[in-house]
Parts: structure tokens; sequence; C-alpha cells
């Protein structure tokens, strides 16, 4: 069966990945992130894409707009979108820090708020953490700005977990290792992931369509690499 899904973050990386995965298998998908073309140029039939900013107010409501006008009901949020600064503690400022907590905390949060009334039963929102928002796993200098972010996000999806129990709409977070993507290229350039983007959007597709069947308000760890 067919399912409305909404995808952040599908300019490039894991998100444009999943993009045409869903669109592949019949599923109709909002893709949104603050570029639109690559998506746009790949006309796929059953793909809406819009440019969208996470961090403004004001684009939220085009997002209600459609989804009253043309779905009425979403079945699967993907939260990926992401903010990655690689900075000493030092010299990130505090535009630095609420920029990473916009993208990161704030609009996954607003973005679902919206989304929400829209959710029923059986519906998953999933959300995309990092290994280093993890309490006692392995961290890096220069990510307090991103890890600390990402820990938020687990503990948002626990809370929204407990708070929407009764509704039957799960709410899980994909704590991701390493992956071999262009953020990760711009922020640590060199290093070397052992899990593409294609693979991990493989991964993130079934876990989206199956895994609110299997868990509720869980942290996966998905890596092979961060201890």
């Amino acid at each position: 069966m067919n399912k409305n899904i909404i995808i952040t973050g599908t300019s490039r990386g894991i998100g444009f990945e999943l993009v045409k995965l869903y669109a592949k298998a019949g599923h109709q998908v909002l893709a949104l992130s603050r570029n639109e073309k690559p998506i746009e140029n790949l006309n796929l039939q059953n793909v809406t894409c819009f440019s969208f900013d996470l961090n403004n107010e004001e684009a939220y409501k085009g997002i209600t707009d459609f989804i009253t006008k043309s779905w009425k009901h979403v079945d699967v949020l993907i939260n990926n979108a992401g903010a990655l600064l690689n900075k000493p503690f030092l010299k990130t400022t505090f535009e630095d820090f609420t920029h990473v907590y916009k993208t990161n905390v704030f609009g996954v949060a607003e973005l679902t708020r919206i989304t929400l009334p829209f959710m029923k039963k059986n519906s998953h929102v999933v959300n995309v953490s990092s290994m280093g928002g993890v309490q006692g796993s392995m961290k890096f200098a220069g990510l307090a700005a991103y890890s600390s972010s990402k820990a938020a996000v687990i503990t948002l999806t626990e809370l929204l977990a407990e708070e929407y129990k009764s509704s039957g709409i799960a709410f899980n977070v994909l704590a991701l290792g390493a992956v071999q993507t262009e953020m990760l290229e711009e922020a640590f350039p060199g290093y070397e992931a052992p899990i593409t983007a294609i693979e991990m959007a493989q991964y993130i597709y079934e876990f989206s369509l199956n895994g609110n069947k299997y868990y509720n308000g869980k942290m996966l760890q998905v890596s092979s690499s961060t201890p």
C-alpha cells in the first residue's frame, strides 16, 4: 500500500537517496530542502519538492497548506536534515550554536508539531540523530554544538513517544555512525566512512516502513564503527 512520506534534507546525501527509493516503490513523497533543484531535476512523477528552510517560521504554513489540500494525511515523517559544525569550542559563537540548534532541534520539533495533526494510528516519525549524541559514546573535539543538539533530538523523541503513546503513532530515533556524505566531507575532509549514503538510505527506508511495528520511543544505534 502506497504511503505519504515527508523527508527533510533531500538535496544531497541520505535524504536525496531516500527520495529515489520511496518514489521507485510508488510512494508519494514531499521532499523538503533549501535547495530543491537536485530533486526537481529527477522529474519523479510522485514527488513534490519545495524550497524549505527549517529556520524560517513562515515556511511551515506552506507545508500545512500542501498536506491539507493534496494529501489529507501523512504516514511517515523523516527528520533527516542536519547542520554539522566542526569548530573549536572557544571559537563556537552564540550564533553558531543558535544556527545548529535551530536546524537540528527546533526545526525537528516544529515540523513534527505541524505534521502530527495529519498522522494517525500506525504512522511513524523517524528522527535522524548521531552516535555523537549518545550518552557514553566516543566524543570528538569540535562537535560541541552538533553532538549536543543530536542528544537533544534523542530525548525529544523519547518524550514525544510517551506523550502520544495512546495515539498509535510511533516515534523512533536512529543514531547514525559515520556515513560517507558531502556534509561529512565538508566537516572532516579526507575522512572515509565505512557506510555509503545509499546503504544508509536503504536501511532507513526499510525501518521507516516497518520499524514502528517493533519499536516506539527507542534510540537505535546504527553504526559499525563508533564505540
